[in-house]
């Protein structure tokens, strides 16, 4: 109830500064991706708005203002804790550095839609007298369920060429097909994607991996030779055979497919951009390790692919904690193959990882697109349900203090002793602290 009331409180606020500015003899209009959700029957997540006031006037007119972009025409107004977007309209000049124009200049509504990205982001809407305006036809590929570029598709990429990523973002979204000619101006243009900061496209991939179908936007990034330049790590498990008994799916590029395919099916909101990214490169390690020997076998692609994956996330400029926690998913993700057999103590351990949810959802995934195979994996999470938080993460019966009472000095052997402690803890052979400063002095004699 809060989010729709929420909501209802953002899209009347909108009203009020469309509103406002036509009290001050401006023309004001919704515009782009929130036209767009309320054609297809979605309620926006934000409201942009265009006008023709100039950013002087709209600073004037609204209490709280920030000039975000102001040598385009663009300011953040600021009303009942939510920010909007008010632009004047513009059109562009050229564009030398494939991201901002180097020059702009203030316009109409026609011309402000001549500048956009897609048709079906360049409508506008008058919320006061319910009146739409599209001067791109975006209605009409909205009925027709296509991502088209306003006006010639390769200037609107040289513009831009993060818009041939977005492309592929939108079209995933929607369930939509990429015009032809879009398309065509895609395939041409791929090798320009890489002069884009890896910061805007790193974030493209996050929407794409974490959106409704991220098998299909790594698929369609594949057939526009956009990830190849993009991700070459990915394009190389193309035509790299598995075992049939193991992987009766296919090669590896095939298989990653299916395991995001499964990933989207199952996805809730706590999945993360880390689980998704994890997802995706947990095989990467596979086409260096191939080879074939009683059968074939990929040794130690889970840590190889650690490797590659860390390069991958300092590459497209993540944050160590994202790099941390997809490397380390990349390298486990084959952990609980065997959990049935684990000591009791190891899987605790694991339990206790705050990835530990991510990595069962990873195993999960990828025994769903190959065997099927789901019996570890209940084995592990029956277990983790029944636990109890204090069995999964116990108290310390001692400390290097207490060790340090015994007589012994400070260094390595402190952390061998602790450890072993706590995996006797774990398995519950002691459960006292005396227990523990028996069992420490008995690990010092030997």
């Amino acid at each position: 109830m809060t989010e729709i009331t929420d909501k209802s409180l953002l899209k009347e606020t909108a009203i009020g500064i469309v509103k406002r500015l036509r009290e001050r003899g401006f023309s004001a209009l919704f515009a782009g991706g929130c036209v767009r959700d309320m054609l297809m029957g979605n309620v926006p997540e934000d409201y942009d708005i265009a006008t023709d006031a100039r950013p002087d006037d709209i600073i004037n007119i609204f209490e709280r203002t920030v000039p975000v972009g102001i040598h385009y025409g663009v300011v953040l107004v600021i009303e009942n804790g939510f920010e909007f977007e008010v632009a004047t309209f513009r059109s562009d000049g050229t564009y030398t550095d494939g991201r901002h124009p180097d020059t702009v200049t203030f316009c109409d509504a026609r011309g402000d839609a001549l500048r956009r990205d897609f048709t079906i982001n360049g409508m506008f809407y008058d919320p006061v007298d319910d009146k739409h305006f599209d001067y791109v036809g975006g209605r009409e590929d909205l009925k027709a369920c296509l991502v088209r570029a306003i006006g010639d598709p390769s200037e609107r990429f040289n513009e831009d060429r993060l818009r041939m990523i977005r492309a592929v973002r939108f079209a995933c979204r929607f369930d939509y097909k990429i015009e032809d000619q879009t398309a065509d101006a895609i395939k041409r243009l791929y090798d320009k994607i890489l002069t884009v900061s890896m910061e805007r496209t790193r974030d493209e991939l996050r929407k794409i991996l974490t959106g409704p179908s991220p098998h299909t936007g790594i698929k369609m990034m594949d057939d526009l030779n956009l990830l190849n330049e993009i991700l070459p790590e990915v394009t190389a498990m193309k035509g790299v055979r598995q075992p049939e008994n193991y992987h009766p799916e296919g090669d590896v590029f095939t298989h990653t497919l299916l395991t995001l395919s499964e990933l989207a099916a199952s996805q809730n909101p706590a999945d993360s951009w880390e689980l998704a990214m994890a997802v995706l490169l947990h095989d990467i390690g596979k086409p260096v390790t191939f080879e074939v020997a009683d059968r074939i076998r990929f040794n130690n692609h889970d840590n190889i692919g650690a490797e590659m994956s860390e390069r991958i996330c300092e590459r497209l400029k993540m944050s160590n904690a994202e790099k941390e926690r997809i490397t380390w998913l990349v390298k486990m993700h084959l952990y609980l193959r065997h959990a049935q057999q684990m000591r009791i103590s190891k899987l605790k351990r694991l339990f206790a990882h705050e990835g530990y949810s991510e990595l069962a959802e990873l195993y999960k995934v990828d025994s769903l697109a190959s065997t099927g195979d789901l019996e570890d994996y209940n084995f592990c999470q029956n277990m983790f349900e029944e636990l109890q938080e204090e069995e999964i993460k116990p108290e310390p019966l001692i400390t290097g203090n207490d060790l340090i009472a015994l007589g012994l000095k400070p260094g390595p052997i402190f952390s061998k002793i602790l450890d072993a402690i706590k995996d006797d803890q774990l398995e519950q052979r002691i459960t006292t602290k005396e227990e523990a400063l028996e069992r420490a002095k008995e690990l010092v004699k030997t």
